[in-house]
């Protein structure tokens, strides 16, 4: 990706990484449109909470965008190194291109974008969603809108996934932030609703949540790339790599050896790779109703 020296990095950051943790629907339809923000109230978290546990599922792993698995967490903290530097300025660097272009798209459509706060961490922070642990990967709290990262997951894609390249790392940022996009236009909140009416469809409104997260990313890509010429020859092929790398199928082939369909969150390799690029290719939210596509 084309970045400088003289490129703005976002102020809405807050960098944990050194205190070492803390203590210790077919047939359904909801387009996307700008309306307005959704939220869940107490009673709404108590009930997804209780369902979650009875189908032996962390609330967390709803509650927010993320939950890639990444293995052990280090014991040890480590004093931050050049790299961890270098990955921090261009966190915040995609960051601030993704506040220009949510800011503009909301403006056009006559509405005030909310920036998020993206909070880096090693090991484990609290979030209002619960404890945040680096092992659930890259995550969104739609309860103090933050995204939370580690970002020795970064090291993760290209050593396990094998999915190196900037453009990888800023699709990851880029698909969270698109959870914040969803939790704005009120779309998490409608897919909480659908989740307690119905929980027995939970797993397959998350993986349409997650699939939007990621054409959202797509969308954001294309319009980056018109404002500012971001993109260098392969960074697409990055993302779509880093996509196909955490589909749910993979990752299940990777640590049990069997892929169930019915235990998705995210969606399929095939499935990430086909929204994202739909989102790029398009460059309008249009183009990301996941929850009105009969075949994912």
């Amino acid at each position: 990706m084309r970045y400088g020296d003289d490129d703005r990095e976002s102020q809405n950051v807050e960098d944990r990484r050194s205190s070492g943790g803390f203590g210790g629907g077919r047939g359904m339809r909801i387009p996307i449109q700008i309306g307005g923000p959704g939220g869940m109230s107490l009673t709404t978290l108590l009930v997804v909470g209780a369902i979650c546990l009875m189908l032996g599922i962390n609330p967390l792993d709803l509650l927010s965008g993320g939950g890639i698995p990444v293995g052990e967490r280090p014991t040890q903290q480590q004093p931050l190194s050049p790299q961890d530097e270098a990955n921090a300025r261009f966190v915040k660097r995609v960051l601030a291109d993704t506040e220009d272009v949510w800011n503009r798209t909301f403006q056009d459509a006559g509405r005030k974008y909310q920036e998020p706060t993206l909070v880096m961490f090693r090991g484990m922070t609290p979030t209002a969603c619960g404890t945040g642990d680096a092992r659930m990967g890259p995550f969104y709290c739609p309860l103090d809108q933050k995204v939370y990262i580690d970002l020795v997951f970064f090291d993760e894609l290209k050593r396990r996934f094998n999915a190196p390249g900037e453009f990888a790392q800023a699709y990851v940022v880029a698909h969270e932030v698109g959870h914040h996009v969803q939790t704005l236009l009120g779309v998490a909140a409608k897919v909480r609703e659908a989740q307690q009416r119905d929980p027995r469809r939970a797993n397959e409104m998350q993986v349409r949540m997650e699939l939007q997260a990621d054409c959202l990313a797509g969308v954001w890509a294309n319009r980056t790339n018109q404002m500012k010429q971001r993109l260098e020859p392969g960074d697409i092929e990055s993302g779509l790599r880093a996509a196909a790398a955490i589909g749910d199928d993979t990752l299940q082939k990777q640590t049990q050896g069997r892929v169930v369909p019915e235990s998705f969150t995210h969606g399929s390799s095939a499935q990430r790779v086909r929204w994202f690029t739909a989102g790029f290719q398009s460059g309008q939210m249009g183009s990301c109703d996941t929850f009105g596509a009969g075949q994912l």
